[in-house]
């Protein structure tokens, strides 16, 4: 069978290039920030505590995200025996999952050459390895967000499809409950409805079936009670003050008001346009000179396909740039349905790029290869270049030096947490006056440690009976116990403790 007429051999080769370019490297790194410590932390604690419906870091309970996420990373844990390779593999079937679908889709819409180029364009693009190469919510959400994108598209232009609409419905249910934004799909009902209303082509109008569009609210409301019904449940009967508190926490404060009033990572309107398109979807914006005039045809044609994929893609930025609060990962989601209203003019644009210049042709055919090759080269020197975690050794030195006591954490940072290697104390994540409280702890506890930084030092501790660590993190340098207090710091309210250690170290 020739390669060319087989299509399963080049969905193969795709997703196997997927997979070596995603991948490579995978098992080399730990989590190297605080988000991958945290998120690897929270499900390893799962794990130990067996509490599913309320994710906890060290004792206290996790209130930005839902567990779905974590719930994943505990699976893989426990699949694979291997934490630091789990917590990157729900990104890497991410990008697997979506090179397929944009594969199938691009074949289905236009021909089989526009799903290869476009699956290749998204492999090509540089947020591709920036999100998928990372243990974040993000590369997860990805997944849900590509099969609700590849169902919603089945329905809505090669339909009517039913069954791909509910998964879709689903996806997005459970993206939801991954992180708050997996109902983006959903957005491309805006433009699909004046498709069809104004009677473009490529649109599949469904009239007379309210009934069935209703059932898919349904079901995304059935996957968000997976998680949401019993956690509602269990708080009623048997729920405490905290738990009350992480309700209104994950279903008010995380969402909603973190859209319209966030109080981190604030940015401009123009943000993504200026600070991260520019950047992160190379190489794709380097064509949009031919490619706007291009898509304007096809709009002028009433090509209803161009219309709901380009008009997803700018309500995605949209609704993100509304938001107070950026983070230049938050617009990936839009990329599958960028690459695939990019893919059908590439023959056209390499076409009146090097018709005239066969020199050319071979010069941007030999930049693609090495662009691929930088690419895979990457995922083994990222590892290499990031090194040992540096709270890692931290926490190996302090456990070495306190002979396995109690440390009172001043100071928090989810590595402290995850690498510790003995019982750890501490006042919660954000609770204001901690180190007066690690005070007041070493007073009512003289066997134990706390660990603080040079600030913290000079005003609560007499630097002279304090023990300099030899790998400082994060500005924590320094191990104390009772008999360091100085008697300046005095608690000036008391805050709540939680005491935890891990029954198995981690790594």
């Amino acid at each position: 069978m020739q390669l060319s007429r087989s299509p399963r051999i080049e969905l193969f080769l795709l997703l196997s290039l997927a997979l070596l370019m995603i991948g490579a490297g995978l098992g080399l790194r730990g989590p190297a920030n605080v988000d991958e410590e945290r998120f690897l932390g929270v499900a390893l604690e799962m794990l130990q505590s067996g509490d599913w419906l309320i994710p906890h870091r060290a004792g206290e309970i996790y209130p930005d995200k839902p567990p779905l996420f974590m719930w994943v990373v505990a699976f893989f844990i426990r699949l694979t025996g291997a934490p630091t390779l789990a917590l990157f593999l729900p990104a890497l079937l991410a990008g697997v999952v979506t090179t397929a679908c944009l594969y199938d889709l691009g074949k289905r819409l236009w021909n089989r050459r526009i799903g290869v180029i476009a699956a290749l364009l998204f492999l090509a693009t540089y947020q591709t390895y920036s999100i998928l190469r990372a243990g974040q919510i993000d590369g997860f959400l990805c997944l849900l967000i590509a099969i609700s994108f590849y169902g919603m598209a089945r329905h809505l232009l090669l339909g009517p499809a039913w069954g791909w609409f509910y998964v879709a419905c689903a996806g997005m249910g459970f993206g939801i409950i991954s992180k708050g934004v997996g109902f983006l799909p959903v957005l491309m009902l805006i433009p699909y409805a004046y498709a069809a209303r104004k009677g473009w082509h490529g649109v599949v109008r469904m009239p007379g079936q309210a009934r069935a569009w209703w059932l898919g609210l349904l079901v995304t409301l059935t996957a968000i009670g997976v998680w949401l019904v019993p956690l509602l449940l269990t708080v009623a009967f048997q729920g405490d003050e905290s738990s009350r508190a992480y309700v209104a926490e994950i279903l008010l404060r995380q969402t909603a008001q973190r859209y319209t009033s966030a109080w981190h990572h604030q940015e401009p309107f123009w943000y993504f346009f200026v600070k991260v398109i520019p950047k992160y979807w190379l190489p794709l914006v380097l064509a949009l000179p031919w490619l706007v005039p291009a898509w304007r045809r096809e709009l002028s044609k009433r090509d209803g396909r161009f219309l709901i994929l380009l008009g997803w893609v700018v309500l995605v930025l949209l609704f993100f740039s509304l938001s107070t609060g950026k983070r230049k990962l938050y617009i990936f989601p839009a990329l599958p349905g960028l690459v695939l209203a990019i893919a059908p003019l590439v023959p056209w644009l390499l076409h009146r790029w090097f018709s005239q210049r066969p020199r050319g042709r071979k010069v941007f055919i030999g930049l693609v290869v090495f662009w691929f090759i930088a690419w895979f080269a990457r995922g083994f020197l990222e590892p290499i270049k990031e090194g040992v975690n540096e709270r890692q050794v931290l926490m190996s030195e302090v456990a070495e030096k306190t002979h396995g006591a109690d440390l009172v954490l001043s100071y928090w940072r989810e590595g402290v947490w995850l690498y510790a290697r003995q019982p750890i104390v501490h006042f919660g994540a954000n609770t204001p006056n901690r180190t007066e409280s690690a005070v007041q702890w070493l007073k009512d506890h003289p066997a134990a440690f706390a660990l603080v930084s040079e600030p913290e030092l000079a005003r609560c501790f007499i630097p002279g009976k304090a023990l300099k660590l030899e790998h400082a993190a994060d500005g924590l340098a320094y191990l104390v116990q009772a008999e360091a207090i100085n008697g300046q710091c005095q608690p000036l309210s008391t805050n709540p403790s939680y005491r935890f250690a891990w029954t198995t170290p981690f790594p």
